[in-house]
């Protein structure tokens, strides 16, 4: 059976080819009538429709707003100031050919991206207290948090809210923060070296300002998926287009060298062996970016998105 999200792609990118040929053309396409195929398009096609999509949404909703202006008055309700509008975040998510279960097929990580994720960050240091100027460098750096075993405490009476984005720490406090581990660990919200949130007292304040300057943090899900925000709606083609690079760049570097998705049944209807990764197996499945507002998501061509593609962030040769 098809899926919602499926026939949802499919109707964005008949809408996307009406944007751009200038006409309207909408198929016919339901549960009962699939799409035969869903269109993809080169990386920069790609950006360039989600944030026109993007701005077109944004003009509607100030536009929104000033007309329901009068019935506000008549209601009494004031305005304390300008209208804030949605800066949408923009989304990639990539289907990799991996399964997680299988041992060096989980990948996570994290990289800063050239122009940042647009989204302000809240960050909480845990460092030793007797570390008075790694707490105030920390703080300096744009830490809302820093503290130690005090600090902990707090988390832990619920004194201070867990309304942070990240969490950092020194390797000395690790064993300190196993008290409030049950409520770090399901926010993903426990220090990881693999994410380069524990360092050492010297280097938390660089941490702390590479987080805040748009570090993205990045993890296979069970069916080896990777969700990642690249940007915001405000942010330009160019700009979106070299955190994309950024970050497809880096996916690369950490590609396994056995890589593969479950097991095939032999002809008997039983589970056949495992015979590693095929000559030809491909890395990058399928790719498509959306964002927060939008209706569906548009599928992006993997040789345009490929590190390894001589089509590379560019057009796709026929």
């Amino acid at each position: 059976m098809i899926s919602t999200s499926l026939i949802r792609q499919a109707r964005l990118s008949v809408r996307i080819t009406g944007i751009a040929s200038s006409t309207t053309v909408r198929g016919y396409i339901s549960r009962a009538h699939p799409p035969k195929s869903i269109p993809s398009y080169p990386i920069g096609e790609a950006v360039s429709s989600i944030l026109e999509l993007t701005g077109d949404r944004k003009t509607k909703r100030q536009q929104k707003w000033e007309k329901n202006a009068e019935k506000r008055t008549i209601k009494g309700i004031k305005d304390e100031g300008p209208y804030r509008n949605q800066d949408e975040t923009i989304e990639l998510a990539l289907n990799l050919n991996l399964d997680p279960r299988k041992p060096g097929q989980a990948i996570r990580g994290s990289l800063s991206l050239p122009h940042g994720t647009g989204k302000r960050t809240n960050i909480i240091v845990f460092t030793s207290d007797d570390g008075s100027d790694t707490i105030q460098a920390a703080k300096d750096a744009g830490a809302s948090h820093a503290g130690g075993q005090s600090l902990i405490e707090s988390i832990q009476n619920g004194d201070i809210p867990v309304t942070f984005d990240r969490a950092l720490a020194t390797p000395d406090m690790m064993p300190q923060l196993s008290k409030i581990a049950r409520i770090l660990g399901p926010r993903g919200l426990m220090p990881n070296a693999k994410l380069d949130t524990i360092q050492p007292a010297a280097k938390i304040a660089d941490a702390v300002k590479a987080q805040a300057a748009g570090m993205v943090q990045y993890r296979t899900d069970k069916n080896g998926i990777v969700h990642a925000g690249v940007g915001k709606g405000s942010f330009s083609d160019e700009a979106l287009t070299e955190n994309i690079r950024e970050f497809m760049t880096a996916i690369q570097g950490v590609k396994p060298d056995s890589f593969g998705k479950g097991k095939k049944k032999d002809s008997g209807g039983g589970k056949g062996k495992s015979s590693g990764t095929k000559k030809d197996a491909k890395f990058y499945l399928t790719a498509y970016l959306s964002s927060t507002q939008g209706k569906g998501s548009v599928n992006i061509d993997l040789r345009t998105l490929d590190p390894t593609s001589a089509s590379f962030m560019g057009v796709a040769v026929a």
